[in-house]
């Protein structure tokens, strides 16, 4: 996991580095100010050398300036460094997820993504900088402080000796028990983010169903959940402070009690009784920052665990070594293919389907909710790798094409059509980002949205809010449909896509299809039956199975299921 993490830094070494060097610059200045407060005291106030009070006065104010000096520079190159760090993690973390399979995204929830790229790594930020800077101060100016405290008298010196493992052991029974209880907070975050997406993808539904109150109490539920578990930690790291006032204040009535022997019995100057108690607020409240670095680390360790998930996750899909770069034609062929999300061949969703369809067909699938059509075509473009038997495209098997080349071949438009915010060419050239204003339009009128867009004041140059929010149902699955026209594939799936269009419309899209692209292979899912009537031939899915294959008319004859359907629907139209 460190060396995963130390990898991030990258080009932040230099400012890694530094930040320790002058952090140590700053330790020696501090720890030898005291000596020179002393001779001060000692020499110049005591001795009434007044020579030796302007030129240790002096010494004492350059030291100063460049102890604040070295805590600038300190305090800068551990600000960029941990910033650069933060940036990094998040750049690989995003650049991994890009990589990932469906089935890595099924893994991880998208809230628990989000918040391990921003809860998460904020907290690695902050024990990053820390552990730059002052994780090496503390023990610095420990050791520094402790060796000149023996230095200046060792009898005294003995009290902290005394009073560290003490210390030490208290904090290690207050903070032992923390890290799972920051472990249980960062889930938790994850499912106050969740929460808050539903929410807002789904403010609509909230809204129509006067469900606000429910959803503030789910949300309370959470967010009552973290404040517990936060309570619950900090009730225990707060007894770290009055240790650490015990402790302190402890070994100062220690010292100011042997120290008044020591100087009655004229062992030791009042100047250097002065530094004593110096070094002993030196030495203690490094132990008390050790006890905050050591609760950052715990803290920290359990979004280090979650961010370098992420980053060790490896997609399950590869190209292969000397992978097919071109795929020969949009024919399609499923041979003895069984699929499971899981990966057990025991709770397969797909089953034994053998199917063949030539290039250039059209081809209808229909089945009711549950019955695997969506599963059957994210086969075709590698979204999943099937659990046995192959799916081939232009006559090869999927698992030997390039991922990228078989995908550039393959367009889907999803059940749920994804609009991202910005102009509508923006969107559309997600297809192809080299099309021109001409090809845009063509795709737009074959796919019936051309109509609506010039309605808009600003045309193509619309701006479409995140998630298509600003646009309806129906024209969301248009510009979907353009989009995927652009790519010009071998092989186009529409997933159920043009549920929200009308029928007229409906069937414009087809006709359009069969006439400017009568050599790419397409897949239809649909509801209606009106959809896919007309196509070469219709694929029947039930639980999973092929129930039947054929054209509209055998299908009425030989399968009681697509005849169901068919007669449902036509009770249920009305003549036009």
């Amino acid at each position: 996991m460190i060396r995963k993490l130390m990898g991030c830094i990258r080009e932040y070494k230099k400012p890694t580095l530094l930040a320790p060097i002058f952090v140590t610059l700053e330790v020696v200045m501090e720890v030898v100010i005291p000596l020179m407060m002393a001779k001060l005291i000692d020499d110049g106030i005591d001795g009434g050398d007044f020579h030796a009070l302007i030129t240790v006065g002096l010494t004492l104010v350059v030291m100063v300036i460049m102890s604040l000096a070295f805590g600038v520079l300190a305090g800068k190159y551990a600000a960029v460094a941990s910033a650069g760090f933060a940036k990094n993690l998040r750049h690989d973390m995003f650049h991994n997820v890009q990589t990932y399979s469906f089935g890595n995204i099924d893994k991880f929830s998208a809230s628990s993504i989000v918040t391990r790229m921003t809860t998460d790594v904020q907290t690695l930020q902050n024990a990053y900088q820390m552990l730059v800077r002052i994780a090496l101060r503390t023990p610095t100016m420990l050791v520094f402080s402790l060796v000149m405290a023996f230095t200046v008298n060792s009898s005294l010196a003995l009290v902290f000796l005394g009073a560290m493992p003490i210390l030490a052991v208290g904090i290690y029974l207050i903070v032992s028990k923390a890290h799972p209880i920051f472990k249980r907070v960062f889930r938790t975050y994850d499912k106050l983010n969740n929460v808050v997406q539903e929410n807002l993808h789904g403010v609509r539904v909230v809204k129509s169903f006067v469900r606000e109150e429910h959803e503030k109490k789910k949300f309370g539920s959470v967010s009552q959940s973290i404040y517990d578990d936060f309570v619950k930690v900090e009730k225990r790291m707060t007894l770290t402070n009055p240790l650490m006032q015990f402790c302190m204040y402890s070994c100062i009535i220690l010292i100011s009690w042997l120290g008044a022997r020591f100087i009655v019995n004229s062992e030791m100057t009042t100047g250097e009784l002065m530094s004593m108690f110096t070094y002993a607020m030196q030495i203690l409240m490094s132990l008390m920052m050790l006890s905050m670095v050591i609760v950052m680390i715990i803290m920290s360790r359990a979004s280090a665990e979650r961010i370098t998930e992420i980053l060790n996750e490896e997609s399950d899909l590869h190209s292969p070594d000397n992978a097919v770069t071109t795929v020969p034609n949009g024919s399609v062929e499923f041979d003895g293919v069984n699929f499971s999300y899981s990966g057990k061949p025991d709770k397969c969703c797909l089953k034994n389907v053998d199917l063949k369809i030539p290039s250039g067909a059209t081809v209808g699938i229909l089945g009711g909710t549950g019955s695997a059509k969506s599963s059957l075509v994210q086969l075709i473009p590698r979204l999943y790798d099937v659990t046995s038997g192959s799916v081939k495209v232009g006559g090869i098997d999927v698992r030997q094409y390039d991922l990228d080349a078989l995908r550039h071949q393959v367009a889907m438009v999803l059940q749920k059509n994804v609009l991202f915010s910005g102009t509508i060419k923006e969107n559309l050239r997600w297809g192809n980002e080299d099309a021109t204003d001409e090809e845009l339009v063509h795709a737009c009128k074959l796919a019936c949205a051309d109509e609506f867009i010039n309605t808009f004041p600003d045309g193509y140059d619309t701006y479409i809010e995140q998630g298509g929010t600003n646009v309806s149902g129906g024209q969301k699955q248009r510009l979907c449909i353009a989009r995927a026209l652009l790519k010009k594939p071998k092989i186009l799936i529409l997933d159920d896509s043009t549920s929200a269009v009308d029928t007229h419309t409906d069937a414009m899209i087809r006709r359009a299809f069969l006439d400017e692209i009568p050599g790419t292979t397409k897949l239809i899912i649909a509801q209606r039956i009106s959809s896919i009537q007309d196509a070469d031939f219709i694929i029947v899915l039930d639980n999973g199975n092929i129930t039947g294959v054929g054209t509209h008319e055998e299908l009425l004859v030989n399968n009681e299921i697509y005849r169901e359907v068919y007669e449902a629907q036509q009770k249920g139209s009305v003549p036009q």
